[in-house]
């Protein structure tokens, strides 16, 4: 079994690297799932956050309004950090114990933790190997408003509230750069990465096995 962390930025093209991955055999823990989840109507992280925001953060239906959310917590650092705060330790709990589960059925797995803030919340430490999805900001920029259509200003302001891939870089064992085409990405996945995780797991589980004996 070997633990990948798998970070990178928004519009970093994170989630297609992770689709790839499973395609490839490795299992997703995906964290931006888990999230949504911990924060349905009537867990623990659903009324710490009804108890921090008040009921006009939340649609009729009991329901979280994430639009609003976004809005606030992508112009307002305390409110970020607060909100990670209250949903983050059920994220990673709920990571742990879906991995655990899974390792039970998949000694051999590997698993890809798909984490945008592994590195900000220290989950790095956790994995075997860190891999970053990277690209310019620039890049970035032109993703991000074509994908939510969001102004310049705007999209400029959703990135500068994340750590940059810049400031990642130094965290990570293997970068994949997602600049160009789906299929040079796609080229160093098959070729260079997953072949290198393969090694590795096959590696640390003759390390084990060695140990045991």
């Amino acid at each position: 079994m070997l633990d990948v962390g798998l970070t990178g930025g928004i519009a970093s093209g994170k989630t297609t690297v992770s689709e790839r991955f499973q395609e490839l055999g490795a299992i997703i823990l995906n964290a931006d799932r888990v999230a949504k989840e911990v924060v349905a109507r009537g867990k623990p992280a659903w009324k710490q956050l009804q108890e921090w925001l008040g009921p006009h953060f939340f649609l009729p239906d009991g329901s979280l309004d994430r639009k609003k959310l976004a809005r606030l917590v992508f112009t307002d650092e305390k409110a970020r950090k607060k909100l990670n705060s209250i949903v983050h330790p059920h994220v990673t709990e709920q990571m742990f114990a879906r991995r655990d589960c899974l390792k039970k059925e998949h000694p051999r797995a590997i698993f890809i933790w798909d984490v945008p803030l592994l590195i900000e919340t220290g989950m790095h430490e956790a994995v075997d190997i860190v891999i970053l999805v990277a690209v310019p900001k620039e890049i970035q920029i032109k993703r991000l408003i074509d994908r939510d259509r969001l102004s310049l200003e705007e999209a400029c302001q959703r990135l500068n509230s994340q750590m940059s891939l810049e400031e990642k870089k130094p965290y990570a064992d293997l970068i994949i750069d997602n600049s160009g085409s789906l299929a040079r990405t796609y080229w160093q996945l098959e070729k260079i990465i997953w072949p290198r995780l393969l090694q590795l797991e096959e590696d640390k589980h003759k390390s084990q096995r060695e140990t045991i004996q």
